[in-house]
C-alpha cells in the first residue's frame, strides 16, 4: 500500500507553519508524497525537501493547482481516497478495513473550508474524534492506526542526522554531511 497525502487550501500568509507540520507528519508516519493545493509556496516546499535531505528517505512534495485533478487521477489509477473530517466513520473503526484493502491511499486533509466534492469523491470519510481539532493531529492519529504502529520501525535511507532513542539527553548520529 502506497500512502500519499493531499493538503487542501494552503494559504501563504496564514498556513505555513501548520502545512509544514502536515508535511513532516505525513513523512514521519510513512507517506511517500504530499500534494499541496491552494496558494503555491515554493519556500515551504524547499524547506521540506531540505529536511528530507538531512533526515533521509525519498519523501516528495509537489504543488497541485487543482485538488480535483489529483483526486480524479488517483481514483483513475485504482487508488482510494480517505478524507479526514470530524463528520465520518471513526478512525479506529475504518483503519483496519482501509489497511486490509491493500489499495494505494490518498489521505485528504482540509484547509479553511473543504469543498463538497471532496466528501463526495472520498471512498472513506474518516473522523478522528467528532470534535474540532488540528489536521496535524488527525493525520498523525490516522496514519498511526493505518500503519498499525509500524511507523516506529521505519528507516529513512541516507540520513545525515539520525536520532538514537535514549531515555535522557539527546543522542544524534551524524553521518557524512557531504553525501547529499
Amino acid at each position: 500500500m502506497n500512502v500519499n497525502v493531499l493538503r487542501l487550501d494552503h494559504r501563504l500568509r496564514r498556513d505555513t507553519r501548520i502545512t509544514t507540520h502536515v508535511c513532516l507528519t505525513a513523512r514521519a508516519f510513512g507517506a511517500s508524497k504530499i500534494y499541496l493545493a491552494g496558494e503555491k509556496d515554493t519556500k515551504l516546499m524547499d524547506n521540506v525537501r531540505d529536511i528530507v535531505k538531512r533526515w533521509g528517505g525519498d519523501f516528495e512534495v509537489e504543488y497541485a493547482d487543482s485538488h480535483k485533478k489529483i483526486i480524479n487521477d488517483w481514483k483513475d489509477n485504482g487508488g482510494k481516497i480517505v478524507h479526514l473530517t470530524m463528520y465520518g466513520t471513526q478512525a479506529h473503526e475504518a483503519a483496519p478495513e482501509i489497511r486490509e484493502s491493500g489499495d494505494d491511499i490518498l489521505i485528504v486533509v482540509g484547509g479553511s473550508k473543504v469543498p463538497t466534492d471532496v466528501y463526495k469523491s472520498a471512498d472513506w470519510n474518516v473522523s478522528v474524534t467528532t470534535q474540532p481539532h488540528s489536521e496535524v493531529s488527525s493525520l498523525a492519529v490516522f496514519q498511526h492506526l493505518l500503519m498499525d504502529g509500524k511507523e516506529f520501525d521505519l528507516e529513512f535511507e541516507d540520513p545525515v542526522f539520525e536520532v538514537i532513542p535514549t531515555a535522557h539527553g539527546k543522542n544524534v548520529n551524524i553521518h557524512n554531511e557531504n553525501k547529499k
